[in-house]
């Protein structure tokens, strides 16, 4: 069983804003509902056999608008809500799709940030990969607004934010920086559990980039596969929006 996870469960602050009223972004359009974010991702990517999709800020009207414009696809969704948005970070609905997610005993997971569009083909190698996967994508890496991973000099992975969106720091010598693309496949469902089992309720707390890290950390390089999404755009204003 194939399984996509999508989170929306955030506040959109910086979204909102840039429209002038508070907004769920991933329903935002501007004509018709087809042209919103999740609409995309549900029905540009048929190959799952379940979607689980994490909300929290405006939970009802995403309800509202799931039961209302994605009726085809209702026996393969399962809308949960993270009742703890507001004082925990992205981690926690990272964990309440993933719980979701092992209790279905998937051959494999992907899981995609709900603030995203992506190109077709791009993901398209993400779903058909027989590995794990880490995305990353050809943006200028800003602090404000990118999370961004490099390889140390062994060649282990280290993912890097900030949440107050102001620098990013890299305490170390490395041999390479990206620009992450915010989808992940985690194809080995065995260590998928193990390091889900192992993080604590202060782990899960913080940003997803915690369980990230955690999954990817002991691996060694050839065992994962990286992709590069050609056409990638991180909604954080409704400009962003428009340019796709």
């Amino acid at each position: 069983m194939k399984v996509l996870i999508i989170t929306v469960a955030g506040m959109s602050t910086r979204f909102s804003e840039s429209v002038g009223y508070p907004c769920l972004k991933c329903l935002y359009y501007k004509q018709d509902m087809k042209e919103s974010l999740l609409y995309r991702f549900l029905y540009e990517y048929p190959e799952f056999d379940r979607y689980i999709i994490v909300g929290g800020f405006q939970f009802d009207r995403l309800k509202s608008a799931v039961s209302e414009n994605f009726e085809s696809l209702q026996d393969k969704i399962l809308l949960i809500q993270n009742e703890k948005y507001a004082g925990y970070g992205s981690g926690y609905s990272l964990y309440l799709g993933l719980k979701a997610a092992l209790e279905m005993q998937p051959t494999e997971v992907v899981f995609a940030e709900g603030d995203l569009y992506v190109d077709r083909a791009g993901f398209e190698k993400v779903v058909n990969a027989k590995k794990d996967i880490v995305t990353y994508n050809r943006e200028t890496i800003w602090a404000d607004r990118a999370v961004a991973f490099y390889f140390d000099i062994r060649y282990g992975i280290h993912y890097i934010y900030d949440v107050e969106h102001s620098a990013l720091e890299i305490k170390e010598p490395f041999l390479g920086i990206f620009h992450s693309g915010q989808i992940w496949k985690f194809a080995r469902t065995g260590h998928l559990r193990q390091v889900f089992e192992s993080m604590d309720e202060e782990g899960w707390r913080g940003t997803n980039l915690v369980f990230v890290q955690k999954y990817f950390e002991t691996m060694e390089r050839g065992e994962y596969e990286m992709i590069g999404l050609e056409k990638w755009i991180n909604c954080n204003t409704v400009s962003d929006f428009e340019s796709i």
